[in-house]
């Protein structure tokens, strides 16, 4: 029953054959790098749409009961490393980017919460949200998504509470820490204003990520049928001890979501690239692109900056190293 909802339902292989088919009676040879490049970007671009409008409707309408205010009020009842992890686990259900989730983080940090607590939501937010555990599950199967989502939130709870003991809290800009920005509470929603949050949300969303779905999907199909595999597994796997290293490096200038990445470590992997430096790869992207840095760099002061890059990064290769080791033992 797993494996029909894994490869039928999440993985839609159904659409795949359809799609080849479709291509073929149009006289496509689906098995010719050309062909079976289309094959990959039409099937990838339509189940990544389906299913992020169905994750973004879900994990809006459940948005729809955590307001800024509502998580503030949460989140200050609770100290020490517990409220990490409730802050961790609160950026799940939050923006699907890091650039979305900085605003939010400032007017967490200007009503007094914990500098620790508020950095553990940033860095939760854009790594480990629902849709990427189940985009994951998707492609890399439930014990790689569980996994990844697992050592995410662990990451984020270790950034915060070291951010905490450092005693960071100095190195927050003046401006962010003596805002008056109040989270109002917002009004019950009622059920139909739900329903019509989270398609505003599906729609507002999908305008936002469709081009970085398009442009990933492509890269991934010319990695997928262009690109030798030996290339691949020289720089990226288990030939090159610094594979992990390079591809954090490599993802930290890049600017997308989980969304536009993924089909990009699917043909990765798919041409032998290790499972642990492709997830490295996607952590990089997702948490510390540039744009998104440069955001924060606004709010914070460059000492804190370079302490929270640091973290991050070494969290991200650590946990590429880990799944590397134990990448025998999940497949």
């Amino acid at each position: 029953m797993w494996s029909f909802i894994q490869e039928e339902i999440l993985g839609m292989k159904w659409l795949n054959e359809l799609v080849g088919r479709a291509l073929s009676s149009l006289g496509f040879d689906v098995g010719s790098r050309l062909g079976g490049s289309l094959q990959f970007f039409i099937y990838d671009v339509i189940k990544i749409t389906i299913l992020l409008c169905l994750l973004i409707f879900t994990v809006s309408y459940i948005q729809s009961y955590f307001p800024p205010e509502r998580n503030r009020k949460i989140l200050s009842r609770f100290d020490g490393i517990s409220a990490n992890i409730i802050a961790a686990l609160l950026g799940t259900v939050t923006p699907f980017c890091s650039c979305s989730s900085i605003p939010l983080f400032m007017g967490f940090t200007s009503a007094g919460l914990p500098v620790g607590v508020t950095f553990s939501f940033l860095i939760s937010s854009p790594m480990v949200d629902l849709g990427s555990l189940i985009l994951l599950m998707s492609i890399f199967g439930s014990k790689v998504a569980i996994i990844y989502v697992i050592l995410g939130l662990v990451i984020a709870v270790i950034g915060g509470s070291l951010i905490e003991w450092l005693g960071m809290e100095k190195y927050i800009e003046d401006f962010v820490k003596n805002a008056q920005m109040p989270l109002l509470e917002a009004k019950t929603l009622s059920y139909k204003e739900r329903i019509d949050f989270a398609k505003e949300q599906v729609i507002d969303t999908l305008k936002k990520v469709f081009p970085y779905i398009l442009v990933g999907v492509g890269i991934g199909a010319v990695i997928h049928n262009w690109i030798p595999e030996e290339w691949v597994t020289t720089i990226l796997g288990n030939h090159n001890p610094f594979g992990v290293i390079l591809a954090t490096l490599i993802g930290i200038p890049m600017y997308s979501d989980i969304f536009g990445t993924i089909p990009v470590a699917e043909a990765l992997l798919n041409k032998g690239a290790q499972l642990g430096t492709v997830l490295a790869f996607m952590m990089a992207v997702t948490t510390l692109s540039l744009p998104s840095l440069i955001m924060l760099k606004r709010a914070i002061k460059p000492q804190l900056l370079v302490i929270f890059i640091a973290i991050c990064s070494i969290g991200i290769i650590l946990v590429g190293y880990l799944f590397n080791i134990v990448q025998q033992f999940i497949f």
